[in-house]
């Protein structure tokens, strides 16, 4: 269980990381970039800065060498909201929760539409059962 000491700099770190992307970093890498969460290590020397980033694993791995390369700046940026014996080293990492969120949403969309088609063909068959029954009854007539 974390302590609330590191739960606040955890959310420090991501506010800090998050605003610098906006505002301060010109890397055209880190575009569209977005900080999910922040983990700190109980002893408040690591840091691991979860991102998620549209696009494929070229992209992410583009904006990873792009957060790994301003690491030392915004390890800065953190010191200086931080007050803390260490300012932890940053760690960036693919936020791997947020892919399996996407994959299981699009699977879920895609069920549904089969669903919904399977439905609507099924109704198309009861509507020409009718058609047919009501043929037999008009002929009889």
């Amino acid at each position: 269980m974390a302590s609330r000491r590191t739960l606040k700099a955890a959310e420090a770190i991501r506010e800090v990381v998050a605003t610098s992307l906006l505002t301060d970093l010109k890397d055209p890498r880190v575009q569209g970039a977005t900080i999910t969460k922040v983990e700190v290590a109980g002893d408040m020397r690591t840091a691991k800065v979860y991102f998620m980033t549209r696009g494929d694993e070229g992209k992410e791995r583009t904006v990873l060498k792009g957060l790994q390369s301003a690491a030392g700046f915004l390890q800065s940026k953190v010191a200086k909201r931080i007050d803390s014996r260490y300012t932890p080293t940053l760690q960036f990492m693919v936020d791997e929760g947020v892919k399996n969120l996407i994959r299981v949403t699009e699977a879920l969309a895609r069920e549904h539409r089969e669903r919904e088609a399977e439905e609507e063909t099924v109704e198309e068959d009861f509507e020409e059962e009718d058609e047919f029954e009501g043929d037999g009854e008009d002929s009889k007539a």
